[in-house]
C-alpha cells in the first residue's frame, strides 16, 4: 500500500510493472511482455492500450515486417516512471535506516537463499 502511494494513482502496479520492463528493454512487443509477465496478450494489450491514451507508451510498426508493433516509452513515460522510482527508493531507504546491519545482511542471505531455491526449481520444472 505505501509503495502504490509512491507510484501515484495515475498508474495501476500492473501498468508501474509494464512500463519498468519497457524502460529497462528500451523497446519490446506485446508478445515478449505477454512471455514476461505469463499472461495472456489480450491482458497485455489492455494495458499497452491505457498507457499509449496516457500518452506514456509509443507504438512503432517494424519497418521489415508491419505486423510487428514495437513499444517504447516516450519522454513523459520515461519521467512519470523515474520519478516513481525515485519516490519508492526514498521509502525504501527511509525504510532500511530502521535495521540494524546485522538484519539487513541476514534479510539479504536469507532472500538470496531463496532466490536459489526457486531458480533451482523453476530450472527443475523446466527439465521435465
Amino acid at each position: 500500500m505505501m509503495i502504490k502511494g509512491q507510484i501515484g494513482s495515475d498508474l495501476t502496479n500492473d501498468q508501474h510493472y509494464v512500463l519498468r520492463y519497457i524502460r529497462k528493454k528500451g523497446e519490446c512487443t506485446s508478445t515478449e511482455l505477454a512471455e514476461v509477465f505469463g499472461v495472456n496478450k489480450s491482458a497485455i494489450t489492455a494495458i499497452i492500450t491505457r498507457l499509449t491514451d496516457k500518452g506514456l507508451v509509443k507504438r512503432t510498426r517494424d519497418e521489415g515486417d508491419r505486423r510487428i508493433v514495437y513499444l517504447a516509452l516516450t519522454d513523459e513515460g520515461i519521467n512519470l516512471f523515474e520519478n516513481a522510482e525515485q519516490r519508492i527508493h526514498a521509502l525504501v531507504e527511509k525504510m532500511i535506516t530502521k535495521f540494524e546491519q546485522e538484519e539487513i545482511t541476514a534479510f539479504i542471505n536469507t532472500y538470496e537463499k531463496l532466490l536459489g531455491i526457486l531458480t533451482e526449481l523453476e530450472s527443475n520444472q523446466l527439465g521435465e
